[in-house]
């Protein structure tokens, strides 16, 4: 049974509250831990502090591996802030996903296992890409290495590329997260219609949940080095 998401209305206009409680909760929840993380920063970094060095000195090298290193801090917190979102949104629903009664409305999910945030989210990366190549090589240049290097008889396939990599790069994290809720509600569902499917059902739950984890992970890990290979082709001249 597919669940519905919590819609209201204002002014006539629907709204998915569900999202929308839920991207809100997404970004208090990655303030919260920058926040946490950072307070009282030591020379010799130690517990919390640890956490959030990993995380940066991660992006930073998803950062470096796309981009000219001389380039690096500009674009590093741009990347680090898109993967924690990413990160965190994908795990919300996936690792907390348990359905004790089953209904027809969700209250909890992921706001990445819509297709509608993940496709902004995507639209947001490659609008960011271009503003970034006008402004570091400005409009000429950028133009010309943008979408008529190597020839200008690729200039039609270059200008659709941009609308496939909103399209791949936003369905691709959906369709990852939305698959592994599915999965997780089907478990739940199955451990609430008997004692002994419960049974079967609880192992199943955490197994998925753990691999959700992982799951999770790699989906901000690819949707943010995809972003800084993007941006990598819109900053950086290309050689004849």
């Amino acid at each position: 049974m597919e669940e519905k998401s919590w819609i209201i209305e204002i002014a006539g206009i629907p709204f998915d509250a569900t999202v929308c409680l839920m991207t809100i909760l997404t970004c208090v929840i990655v303030f919260s831990i920058v926040y946490f993380c950072s307070r009282n920063l030591q020379m010799k970094p130690k517990g919390k502090q640890n956490v959030l060095e990993f995380i940066v000195d991660f992006v930073k090298g998803i950062v470096s591996d796309n981009i000219a290193k001389k380039d690096v801090n500009d674009y590093h917190l741009l990347g680090f802030t898109f993967f924690m979102f990413v990160l965190v949104s994908n795990l919300l629903g996936l690792v907390t996903k348990v359905v004790v009664f089953p209904s027809e409305t969700s209250y909890w999910k992921s706001p990445t296992a819509d297709p509608l945030v993940t496709l902004t989210l995507a639209l947001i990366a490659i609008i960011l890409t271009h503003y970034y190549g006008l402004k570091k090589q400005g409009p000429k240049n950028y133009f010309v290495n943008s979408f008529m290097k190597p020839t200008a008889i690729l200039l039609p396939i270059k200008i659709i590329e941009e609308f496939t990599n909103v399209l791949t790069l936003g369905l691709r994290l959906y369709g990852n997260i939305f698959a592994g809720e599915i999965l997780l509600t089907l478990i739940a569902n199955l451990g609430a219609s008997s004692p002994v499917k419960f049974i079967l059902a609880v192992p199943l739950e955490v197994i998925w949940q753990t691999f959700s984890l992982f799951i999770g992970a790699v989906q901000a890990f690819i949707f943010v080095t995809l972003m800084m290979v993007y941006l990598s082709h819109k900053v950086e001249a290309h050689e004849e």
